[in-house]
């Protein structure tokens, strides 16, 4: 008789423990509740990693308390939402344009991570991109100097000083409309022709080194007086150093090959610009 007392006391006891137990489960998913309404706790948690994602990216420290903070943030936007509600604020037209533009970047940017996802840039295409690259670059590179004026005359009066003497160097920082290169001394570094306009570029490549253009160069920006220092056998920094560029430069291409695909299945009688 005792044992089946014990027995018969023991269940209400587990049942007060089991739903004594509940609301504390229950709170664990929620950071409050708001005139009755659960706040979750995913989305305080959905925006942490929000920021700290953009944090990472920017190189930025994060706050010791951005969980308080987040959290803070997370209900006040919920009391707030709930009184624009209470005042009908959700009825108006302009909410529910808003609201459809935000439900449609939700789902665009969804789109472009899955395919991001499932069409992930890997070290084989990279080695490609960089192999074709190089290629392209490969060939001879011309460290020049130039000073560059408005008027033909300018120009034949400074070759004139520079055939007598005169310091091509001291001339160029004096004289020169080349914000870049003028104060250098005309210095353009290392460069391959097609880095030029054509009518530079084709003046140039006729000098030998120490050698100076006789006549004036004429092009869009002016005239040019171009001076040959030195050439060297193109080069091209190593794989490791420009593998995250060409990593950026392949998703960007990957996204916008897909972004046209999607446009092009699309029906519509829209005409876009291009």
């Amino acid at each position: 008789m005792l044992k089946k007392s014990l027995m018969a006391a023991s269940a209400p006891a587990l049942l007060l423990a089991t739903l004594l137990a509940l609301p504390l489960a229950s709170q664990a998913q929620n950071v409050a509740i708001v005139n009755g309404k659960a706040v979750p706790k995913a989305r305080v948690d959905a925006f942490i990693k929000q920021i700290q994602a953009q944090a990472a990216g920017q190189g930025q420290q994060l706050p010791p308390d951005l969980d308080q903070r987040v959290r803070d943030k997370i209900v006040m936007d919920e009391i707030f939402s709930q009184e624009a509600e209470k005042r009908g604020l959700a009825a108006t037209p302009e909410y529910k344009v808003q609201m459809e533009q935000a439900r449609q970047a939700v789902l665009m940017q969804a789109l472009l991570s899955d395919y991001a996802k499932k069409n992930t840039v890997t070290d084989a295409d990279l080695k490609a991109e960089y192999d074709k690259f190089k290629a392209q670059s490969s060939g001879t590179e011309y460290r020049a100097r130039h000073i560059l004026v408005e008027k033909e005359d300018e120009a034949k009066a400074l070759i004139a000083q520079i055939k007598a003497g005169g310091n091509f160097e001291e001339l160029a920082k004096k004289n020169s409309k080349d914000p870049g290169s003028g104060a250098n001394g005309g210095d353009l570094d290392f460069a391959a022709p097609g880095s030029y306009v054509p009518e530079f570029s084709q003046a140039m490549v006729k000098l030998k080194k120490g050698e100076m253009t006789q006549e004036p160069v004429k092009s869009q920006f002016g005239y040019h007086i171009i001076k040959l220092d030195d050439t060297r056998e193109a080069q091209f920094p190593p794989f490791d150093e420009v593998k995250p560029q060409i990593k950026q430069r392949l998703e960007q291409q990957r996204l916008a090959a897909f972004r046209d695909e999607v446009r092009a299945k699309a029906k519509t009688d829209y005409k876009f610009s291009n």
